[in-house]
């Protein structure tokens, strides 16, 4: 009697990977330059990773090769068990990936809600969801006003509407709290956890201040030269051996 042998799943079934995220030896390089070493990062459905280091040690580098903006020149990206790696931003943008650059980049002569429309293209949404409204309120008071007449801690709020408006799974955000000050960073720390809590999404933050990092992260890891150094869940984490890290 002939056994029948299963055919191979197709390419775009999800594997077992419990990861949200995951990263698997990425590499990437400016030109001859290497700058990401063999990096391996797996993010859970729901979790928030911080990934601190000194300016120069691959933070946003990390966060342009997730998103296709700068090529991996080795090694893996997943999201949802599917991988990217090959995939131009804009494709990685429709399999969950969202990001916010560093500096914010929003659209300066386009209103707050034209602002938010841009990162509807991928859903066929025509109208802002009412929920992100509801979660950044001072954007629908200003939803008809110009984006560059914002605050930076509104600019930075504007721009994580945007991001949320293509319904992601993870969520980059590269260096959230420059340039803004210290009460509106508490308050980003609590809507980064309430954004969590409501939309199950992951979120990735690359991050200097150590303080927003351990009160808005499940886990925090440590960047240098390329490699991470350090990794710990923020219940057992070391806060003066991280400090040790981020010191000049």
């Amino acid at each position: 009697m002939l056994q029948t042998v299963p055919a191979p799943p197709p390419p775009d079934v999800r594997p077992t990977d419990p990861a949200m995220l995951a990263i698997r030896g990425l590499h990437a390089a400016y030109g001859q330059s290497e700058v990401l070493h063999g990096l391996d990062i797996a993010v859970a459905p729901g979790e928030i990773v911080a990934v601190m280091g000194r300016n120069g040690m691959g933070k946003s580098t990390l966060m342009k090769t997730l998103m296709g903006i700068l090529p991996a020149t080795f090694g893996t990206i997943a999201v949802d068990g599917h991988d990217v790696t090959g995939l131009k931003s804009h494709a990685r943008v429709a399999r969950g990936l969202a990001y916010v650059p560093q500096g914010r980049m929003i659209f300066s002569t386009m209103t707050v809600q034209e602002n938010i429309e841009t990162g509807l293209t991928v859903t066929g949404a025509r109208r802002v969801p009412e929920d992100l409204y509801a979660m950044f309120p001072v954007l629908l008071e200003m939803k008809g006003r110009r984006g560059g007449n914002l605050s930076g801690g509104q600019q930075q709020q504007l721009a994580i509407a945007r991001a949320l408006a293509s319904r992601p799974k993870v969520l980059l955000l590269d260096e959230p709290t420059e340039g803004i000050q210290p009460s509106i960073i508490r308050e980003m720390g609590r809507t980064l956890k309430a954004i969590r809590d409501a939309r199950g999404l992951s979120i990735v933050v690359s991050e200097q201040v150590l303080s927003f990092a351990l009160d808005v992260a499940d886990r925090v890891l440590v960047i240098e030269n390329g490699a991470i150094v350090h990794e710990s869940p923020r219940a057992d984490i070391d806060e003066a051996q991280v400090a040790r890290f981020l010191s000049v």
